[in-house]
């Protein structure tokens, strides 16, 4: 059993994670954090390796990885009958989907180009094509 020296408060966590107070809680409504025991005073108080496993999280939100593929991955880092490859399966999925959000913001920037050109710069907004071009996209998407 932890004593109150080895446990953290939920302070000192989101300090040695490098997440705030409310990463933390979030992470706990989620499922992705485990709720720990809480002292009579109400306080939390995470196990050491607590810190470890919010790191994880938040490296694997920074490589894309949305709320749900983070608890799969937790969850195979545990199960003893889930190997490497099953891993990889879930990495390689994520690759596919930079792939295509790559090709999107190619198209993107292609037609933001493509706005920016039409634009002289010159004139009231009321007469600009950016802006026009935008509310026809509007107006097709109301129909």
């Amino acid at each position: 059993m932890e004593t109150e020296s080895t446990s953290l408060t939920i302070g000192k966590l989101a300090s040695a994670a490098g997440v705030g107070v409310e990463t933390l809680r979030f992470y706990e409504r989620e499922g992705l954090l485990p709720k720990p025991p809480r002292k009579r005073s109400g306080y939390r108080q995470y196990p050491p390796d607590a810190v470890a496993r919010v790191r994880f999280i938040r490296r694997a939100k920074e490589l894309g990885f949305t709320l749900k593929e983070i608890q799969e991955l937790l969850e195979l880092r545990i199960d003893p009958d889930k190997s490497c490859a099953d891993v990889r399966a879930l990495a390689r999925a994520k690759i596919v989907d930079v792939e295509e959000k790559m090709a999107d913001l190619v198209r993107i920037k292609a037609a933001l180009e493509n706005l920016a050109r039409a634009c002289r710069g010159k004139g009231p907004t009321s007469e600009c094509p950016i802006l026009e071009a935008i509310a026809k996209e509007e107006r097709r998407a109301d129909r």
